[in-house]
């Protein structure tokens, strides 16, 4: 018999993460680390905002909510970074 719990941890989602750089010296690490979960990433765009000091990138993202989530931890351990997550409560195929 399956377990139910564990098919939802396998189970793919869609979301968004959006990600505020205080400090332009935390850009280096924030890059780093989306580059090891880029097989996730459908999408990015980013905003620099020089004037005001803040730099904002807006990814679309699609995996297990275990990943989403290892991703969101990863990036809001960073000094300097502020994450919030939004995940699909749908699973995609």
């Amino acid at each position: 018999m399956s377990n139910p719990k564990a098919n939802n941890l396998m189970e793919k989602r869609i979301g968004t993460i959006s990600i505020v750089i205080n400090d332009i010296s935390a850009a280096k690490h924030v890059n780093e680390t989306l580059s090891i979960y880029g097989d996730c990433i459908l999408a990015r765009q980013g905003l620099p905002l020089h004037n005001k000091g803040l730099h904002i990138i807006t990814l679309i993202i699609e995996s297990t909510t275990d990943r989403i989530n290892a991703l969101n931890g990863k990036l809001g351990r960073l000094p300097n970074v502020e994450v919030k997550t939004i995940i699909s409560k749908t699973s995609i195929e």
